[in-house]
Order: structure tokens, then C-alpha cells, then sequence
């Protein structure tokens, strides 16, 4: 059963992805600027792996199908104010004074507002942003996924599993098994396995999502900093406050190393000290790099596209539109493997790190 809906969704992924985003970005209001006569390729891809006020669906013509967002923002002057991003209509025109900065500057994108003395600022906003609404979207539906399967395992005791909980099963046990018990040690590993479970099927699931070019999918969740840089903090907190006296003594006191990298300088100690700050923050920055590596490299294939159409002719576009497509298939198979490998990658790091912080001294 699992097998057929892999494939399924492999099939429909594969077909939708390269005419969706192609049929999505024939037209473009900011990146094709009929003056200059290019395709500013750089916004194209930054305004697609970015956040926005509203979920985009498709374009026909004129006409943008999108879901309008919840706006929430705090203003000195006119205090809290709440709309749909529909009021901006796509981020032409303002709403109470608040508008979608346009400007190539530190605000491009972002939710400003002008006082009625003419400055400009940002007031403190709150927005359910298209990332933000992924997010609650994703959270709900492993949270529907594992309750279901867990009411299934209290009602179908030693029964064969069947469904979805056949295809989750091996991942949970590959988990538990391969990552919890291997890093952590058969003594401990339950207290973490919970975290180690949530956070690979959160950044596995928000993976895929961000391979899907239709709504629900589509949002770059996992190549926001901002969510690696929340995971990464989860894991430090974790570390740090289960940390055994063993392994605060290796990082301040490190045994076995010369006296003189101890004193008078401590240059191991601040090298440990500095290592466990380090560790979350490559972990937030592999995550993020690699999940928005691959969306840059897709768009970038498709950029191609439009510049030879617009910078050479039209029928070049077309010729190369052939290659293009072929790569982004690849590139589609290459990130559903890299997708599970960074869930895997950063769940196993995290293991380690819990196993070091509570390994005893030997």
C-alpha cells in the first residue's frame, strides 16, 4: 500500500513541478522589466525562496489566484490593526498608512509604515505569513498522523501494522534503534527519543512540503533560518541542561591535555567552550544551506529559461526549456534524497550530542 503512494506522489510531483512553476512565471511584474529589456534572474529566485503576506497559486493573465494572509501589526500611532494582505492587491497599493516595501533595501518585502510626519519605519508585526501558515499546517498534520497511529496501536495490540502506520513504522524503529540507541546509550535514550522523533519527522515532512509547487506545499519552511536557528536552540537547551558533571568537566577542564594550553592562557577551555556554541550553530546552518541550495539551483535551471527567451529569442527559450526541465526532474529526485538525509543528518547530530552530554566518566 505505502509502495503505491510513494510512487503516486513521485509521479505527480515530477509532472507538476516543471509546468507549474513554468506556467506560474510567464509573466512576471518585477522581474521582467520591459525598459532594461532582461530577466533579473537574482529577485526572481530570492522572491520565491522568501516569505510573503499571501500564498500565491497560480497566474492567469492578469489574474492572480492567491489566499490572502491575516495581518497583525502594532503601531505607535494607530495602534494594533488587523486585515488580509488582500488590501495591498499583491503589494501595489497601501492600506492606513502600511505598504509592501518595494525598494531594493533592508525592508524589500517587509510590512513598513509611514508616519504622519513622513518617516518611514517598521512597526512590530506579527503576521501569519505563508512560512508561518506552513508551519501551522505542518504541526497539525503530524500531529493528526501520530495520534492516529497511536490510537491504532492501543486498539490493534500485536497485530501486523497496515497503511500508514506500516510505512511510518520502520522510520520510528530506525530511529529508536539506529540513532536514539546507538548515540545515546539503552540506559538513557528514551528521555530524548520524543525530541529525536519530532524534529526528524517536522524538518522530513516540511522537506517534501517544500518540493510540492501547489498549495499546501510550496513554502520554504526548512530553508528559513529562522526555523533551523529555533531546532538548533531546542537541541542546546537540551544539551546543556542535561550536561553529567563528566562533561562539564571535559569542556573546563579537559583531561589529558598538556598543562600549558590550560595556563596561563586556557586556550582549550575556550576552544571547548567556543564548541559548544558552534555545534547548534552548524547545525542550524547545514539545514538551512542545503534545503535552500537546491530550491536556488531548481529556479536557477528555469531562470535559464526565460533569459535565453528574452535575451537571445524566443524560440531559444523554448529549445532550452527541453534541458531545463530534464535538470529540474533531476534535481526533484536528487532533493526527495536530500530531504530525508538532512532529517536524518540533523536528528543523528543532535543524538550525539545528548549521548556526549550524558555519558559518564570511565
Amino acid at each position: 500500500m505505502h509502495k503505491k503512494i510513494i510512487k503516486s506522489f513521485l509521479s505527480i510531483l515530477l509532472i507538476i513541478l516543471p509546468l507549474t512553476v513554468i506556467a506560474q512565471e510567464t509573466h512576471s511584474n518585477d522581474d521582467y522589466d520591459k525598459s532594461k529589456k532582461g530577466f533579473d534572474a537574482g529577485t526572481f529566485i530570492i522572491d520565491h525562496i522568501g516569505d510573503s503576506y499571501e500564498w500565491h497559486i497560480a497566474t492567469f493573465g492578469e489574474f492572480h489566484l492567491s489566499i490572502p494572509l491575516p495581518v497583525i501589526l502594532y503601531s505607535k500611532e494607530k495602534g494594533i490593526n488587523v486585515f488580509m494582505s488582500s488590501k495591498f492587491h499583491h503589494g501595489h497599493d497601501e492600506y492606513k498608512g502600511f505598504k509592501i516595501e518595494t525598494a531594493k533595501n533592508s525592508n524589500k518585502g517587509k510590512i513598513v509604515e509611514t508616519l504622519s510626519d513622513g518617516t518611514v519605519i517598521r512597526p512590530i508585526d506579527i503576521s501569519i505569513t505563508k512560512n508561518t501558515l506552513s508551519l501551522f499546517l505542518s504541526l497539525i498534520l503530524i500531529t493528526w498522523v501520530f495520534l492516529s497511529i497511536a490510537k491504532r496501536y492501543k486498539t490493534t495490540k500485536n497485530k501486523p501494522p497496515k497503511g500508514l502506520q506500516s510505512l511510518l513504522e520502520p522510520l520510528i524503529i530506525f530511529i529508536r534503534d539506529d540513532i536514539a540507541k546507538a548515540s545515546i546509550g539503552e540506559k538513557k535514550y528514551e528521555k530524548f527519543l520524543p525530541f529525536l522523533l519530532s524534529v526528524f519527522f517536522f524538518i522530513f515532512l516540511n522537506n517534501l512540503f517544500g518540493l510540492v509547487p501547489v498549495f499546501p506545499g510550496g513554502a520554504n519552511l526548512t530553508g528559513n533560518i529562522a526555523i533551523t536557528m529555533v531546532l538548533a536552540i531546542f537541541t542546546f537547551i537540551i544539551t546543556t541542561i542535561n550536561g553529567s558533571k563528566s562533561y562539564w568537566t571535559h569542556v573546563v577542564n579537559t583531561p589529558g591535555v598538556p598543562w600549558w594550553l590550560k595556563i596561563p592562557i586556557p586556550l582549550m577551555p575556550l576552544v571547548e567552550i567556543m564548541g559548544v556554541f558552534t555545534k547548534p550553530f552548524v547545525l542550524m546552518i547545514r539545514l538551512f544551506a542545503n534545503i535552500t541550495a537546491g530550491h536556488i539551483i531548481v529556479l536557477g535551471f528555469f531562470s535559464l529559461i526565460f533569459i535565453f527567451g528574452i535575451n537571445v529569442n524566443v524560440y531559444a527559450g523554448y529549445g532550452f526549456s527541453i534541458v531545463s526541465v530534464a535538470f529540474t526532474v533531476f534535481m526533484t529526485l536528487l532533493e526527495l534524497l536530500v530531504a530525508f538525509i538532512q532529517a536524518y543528518v540533523f536528528t543523528l547530530l543532535s543524538a550525539l550530542y545528548f549521548g556526549m552530554a550524558t555519558e559518564e566518566h570511565h
